[in-house]
Order: structure tokens, then sequence, then C-alpha cells
């Protein structure tokens, strides 16, 4: 097997196909990428470190350094870019540069474990967990819908948003007229409103800040309400989108097992 083709067999194996299909290696390559993810971030879970924490952290550096290697090696066989241009702009992709943030705790551990850097640095490690969509395909397909759906949901945000704005300043200014007749602050500023307007949208309600007269709390109800609404849209796309995603890669994988099998007919006709 020459190099090229070696570098082809590493890039099917390390780069999740189209239809989601996998064969032994490269399952066994994601199953090794997720361990290493886990051991990774597992650290991040213990203000003391030890011997056995550190371990941990060196074998999922040494997995994502190999990984890194690998993904540069075949730069060339990902994207538009094609020759030494591909090999050259790798390290400055979005990719590149948060597998080398994720990574650099771990390098600046190694010099100086007491630098203050490195433990604000700890924090790059979470970065690990967000490579998890390379390796799990149920979020690679939400990511996928997601990016289908963009406008859609960027739509839905821009809604969010435009209701979080407009419910605070209404609210603000209702709560202001309340605290001008001498009654208490619940709304300090325009920040206060907006963080409440935030929390009503989602359903959180930590019940820190709230209207207190009863022109602010029919306002409230109304927002609940039509904050659920809100909320509800973006989980409806995704699910929709999910579904039809799901369907289409069982199509291409029928397709394939169905075009393999009738090659297979042929050849034996064909002796």
């Amino acid at each position: 097997m020459d190099f090229h083709k070696f570098r082809k067999s590493l890039y099917r194996i390390i780069e999740p196909s189209a239809d989601g299909t996998k064969d032994v290696a490269s399952y066994v390559y994601d199953v090794i990428m997720i361990t290493a993810i886990a051991f990774g971030i597992t650290p991040l879970m213990f203000k003391s470190q030890n011997d056995f924490l550190n371990t941990l952290d060196f074998i999922s550096l040494v997995c994502f350094l190999i990984d890194y290697f690998f993904r540069w090696m075949t730069a060339d066989l990902r994207g538009k870019r094609r020759g030494w241009k591909a090999f050259l702009t790798y390290p400055f992709t979005l990719a590149a540069i948060v597998d080398l943030l994720s990574i650099l705790p771990s390098f600046l551990k190694v010099l100086n474990p007491s630098l203050k850097l490195f433990r604000l640095s700890r924090l790059l490690k979470i970065l690990r967990f967000v490579r998890i969509f390379k390796y799990y395909e149920p979020l690679r397909i939400v990511i996928s819908v997601m990016r289908k759906e963009g406008r859609t949901l960027m739509a839905v945000v821009s809604l969010a948003i435009s209701y979080i704005f407009i419910t605070a300043l209404i609210m603000f200014n209702v709560e202001f007229e309340n605290e001008l007749a001498g009654e208490k602050a619940m709304f300090n500023n325009i920040f206060d409103a907006i963080y409440w307007a935030a929390c009503t949208l989602t359903t959180v309600g930590y019940g820190d800040i709230y209207p207190v007269s009863a022109t602010g709390r029919l306002i409230s109800m109304v927002s609940a309400i039509v904050g659920v609404a809100i909320i509800a849209l973006p989980s409806g796309i995704i699910t929709a989108g999910y579904m039809d995603e799901l369907k289409v890669r069982r199509e291409q994988k029928e397709l394939k097992k169905g075009g393999g099998h009738h090659d297979s007919q042929n050849n034996q006709n064909a002796q």
C-alpha cells in the first residue's frame, strides 16, 4: 500500500461518512476518542490533582495529539483546498484552533504546574468535550439539522431577543411608575428587567426579581405564556429536521446495501 492509499484509508477512519455508516476500524477509533474526551475532562471534576488523574490527562493528551496529527496529515482530502495549501492552512482552521486550545493546558502543566496561567487555562480543557460532536453520530445529526435550518432558527432567536427586550422595557417602565408612587422597587435598572425577561422566557423563574404591582404581574403572566410558545418553536424545528435527516440516512444506507448486493449478483452472472 502506497502512502496516498494509506492516507485515504486513514481519512475514512477518522472522518464520518455522509450517511453515517461505519466500518469496524472507524467505530473503534470513535470509541477511543470518546474515551479520551472522558479522560480529559475528568480532572476538571476535582480541585486537587493526583497521579491517577494526571495519568488520565496524559493519556487524553496523547490521543488528542495523534488525532491532530492524523487530521493534519489528511487535510488535503477534506474541504476545497488541495495540495500544499491544505496542509499550510489547516492549523488556522476553526476546528484545528479549538483542538490546539484544548491541548494547551496539558503542555502548560508540564512546563510549570504552579503558573497562574495554567490554573486559568484549565477551563480550556472543557473544549475537549466539544470534540465529542465529531465522534457521536446523534450529535452530528443535530449539528447538521441546525445548519440546514439555520435561517429558521435565527428567525426564532431574533424573535426571542425582541421579546426579551420589549418585555423588559414594558416591565421596567411599569414598575418604575410603581416606585415613583412610593412602593417597593424590584427593577433598579434596565439590566434587571432584561434579566427577569430572559428568566421568564426560559421558564426558569429564579424568583430573585419579580413584579410587585398588579399591572406588572398581569404583564408577567402574559409574558410567561408567550415565552413558553417561543421556547417550543426551536424544539419542534430541530425534532422535525432530526427525523427527516434520519430518514434520509436510512435511505442512503439501504441504497448502498442494495447497490452492493446488485453488484455481487452481476459478478456472479458474469462468471
